[in-house]
């Protein structure tokens, strides 16, 4: 595990990182010191621990709302793949089907009647 050293909010913090992951730590703190100054610049919130705690929950909010949308968006995919395809019957509703057309073949002589 490699050691990378960050700023947020111009307090250094020591990170442990996978090898090979250090871009993504990267950009996961630039995100996170971007939102934490955009709260502490508004003014209302003053203390550190409460500006993390609101970066937190607008992030964690953040990626529930694009999971659900993700989710939403997937489920509509698979219900319009769905109506493009007829259910298939199962097969004891195909013995059934097979077993009626027999009954009006033999009813109507036989002979399949086209209208």
């Amino acid at each position: 595990m490699k050691q990378i050293e960050v700023q947020i909010m111009q307090q250094s913090y020591l990170l442990g990182c996978p090898e090979g992951r250090e871009a993504r730590l990267l950009e996961a703190v630039e995100r996170v010191d971007t939102a934490m100054t955009r709260i502490r610049d508004a003014g209302k919130v003053r203390s550190r621990e409460r500006i993390a705690v609101l970066t937190a929950l607008n992030i964690a909010f953040d990626l529930a709302d694009r999971e659900a949308n993700d989710l939403s968006a997937a489920a509509q995919a698979a219900a319009a793949e769905h109506a493009q395809q007829p259910p298939a019957d199962p097969p004891e509703h195909q013995q059934q089907i097979a077993a009626l057309l027999q009954r009006l073949d033999d009813a109507l002589g036989g002979t399949p009647q086209n209208p």
